[in-house]
């Protein structure tokens, strides 16, 4: 395992490199003489996972003036949502940068737009997290440091927009952060600075640790690493290559869509269905409520319960609304028929839990709670099922 030692601007690839050997269980960078000027910052970000870096930054600045010379921010501008498109939904570090009284630009692209001085210097490090737009080389040009970027993952692994519902959606047990350069190219491909060492963090309750929770975990650890980075001031040339990180099986971490919500009951486990709901909350599918009429069904919950002891249909097609099981303390069985990716139709079993309901998938077993029938509000699983289905086909 080596180190690459790289000199000059760093998203071009330039200009001279030194290679020595390191040991393998090295994490991040060693120490530190390096000096820099005080940073004046431009704070790219917008969601949960950037206000806990931006906090931290600010904090820094405070206690360590000498490094953090100011910080101005930059956001996407809100979005119109709601039925009539009238409320403003605004990205959530622009109510932090405001409570923090720092200067704010909205910006949807970096065209025609240049950086902006602070006082009456110019930026000379820009930190991107969890932006969403892409830095072009110009800006970055524009710096004298470059760009710094944290993300989620053990990169190369989880490279993409939405890390921590893949690793969700994986079953992973572990978790790091990488801080990385920005690349002038493409995301997450920067040079590796600093990274938590491999195999990464324990997540928390993995088989049940939900979207939140994972946040609220790695925001912090996240935090902690680029106030690390800025204090051994990594991103002063020559710059350290310190990607240990090593799998054969890389996973990516496309952007969600609303299609990743739908969930396919003919080729998905529950174990699968369940990691998805923790990963994206409420899943949904369309099922048939007569013989024609087809309504999109959301699930509010799923929990992952021991199987009931039923007795399989003989019929999985059958039109008769229940199967009564034959034995003492064996559940009467009902059907729901739900429309295929491939737009068949298919018949998947559940019995009735009080106000609940479990479903049979594969010999494995989910309990729902709340459902919600297009155009109707969330109510008992039970109860939208029995009184809303119909099964004369």
């Amino acid at each position: 395992m080596t180190t690459r030692i790289f000199i000059g601007y760093v998203p071009s690839r330039l200009v001279r490199r030194c290679i020595f050997p390191y040991p393998k269980t090295y994490q991040c960078s060693l120490y530190s003489t390096k000096v820099s000027k005080p940073l004046r910052i431009l704070f790219c970000g917008s969601d949960e996972f950037s206000c806990e870096s931006l906090r931290a930054v600010h904090a820094e600045k405070t206690v360590n003036p000498q490094l953090i010379s100011s910080i101005d921010v930059l956001c996407r501008p809100g979005k119109r949502s709601g039925r009539s498109m009238t409320r403003i939904r605004e990205v959530p570090i622009k109510a932090v940068a405001e409570e923090l009284n720092l200067p704010i630009y909205e910006r949807d692209t970096f065209r025609g737009w240049d950086l902006p001085r602070s006082g009456t210097e110019p930026i000379n490090l820009i930190i991107a997290v969890s932006f969403g737009l892409f830095v072009p080389p110009r800006i970055l040009k524009s710096a004298e440091y470059g760009g710094l970027n944290v993300h989620p993952s053990l990169l190369p692994n989880f490279r993409g927009p939405a890390p921590l519902q893949h690793i969700i959606m994986a079953g992973e047990k572990t978790i790091g952060v990488t801080l990385q350069t920005l690349d002038d190219k493409s995301f997450d491909h920067g040079l590796i600075l600093s990274q938590t060492p491999s195999p990464g963090l324990p997540i928390p309750d993995p088989d049940h640790c939900s979207y939140n929770n994972l946040l609220s975990f790695i925001k912090p650890k996240a935090a902690e690493l680029l106030i690390q980075g800025l204090r051994e001031r990594v991103f002063v040339p020559p710059l350290l290559d310190v990607g240990h990180y090593e799998s054969k099986d890389l996973k990516h971490a496309p952007k969600i869509k609303p299609e990743d919500r739908r969930i396919d009951w003919s080729s998905m486990n529950a174990i699968t269905i369940h990691r998805r709901h923790l990963a994206l909350q409420r899943l949904w599918c369309t099922i048939f409520i007569n013989k024609t009429s087809e309504k999109r069904i959301i699930f509010e919950d799923f929990e992952l319960v021991p199987t009931p002891n039923i007795t399989p249909p003989s019929n999985p097609n059958n039109s008769s609304p229940e199967t009564s099981g034959s034995g003492t303390g064996k559940c009467s069985q009902r059907f729901m028929l739900f429309r295929t990716h491939e737009g068949g139709r298919k018949s998947i079993p559940y019995i009735v839990d009080g106000e609940a309901i479990i479903i049979i998938v594969q010999n494995e077993a989910l309990r729902v709670q709340r459902i919600t029938l297009e155009g109707q509000k969330p109510k008992p699983a039970s109860r939208v099922l029995v009184d809303s289905l119909t099964y004369a086909f």
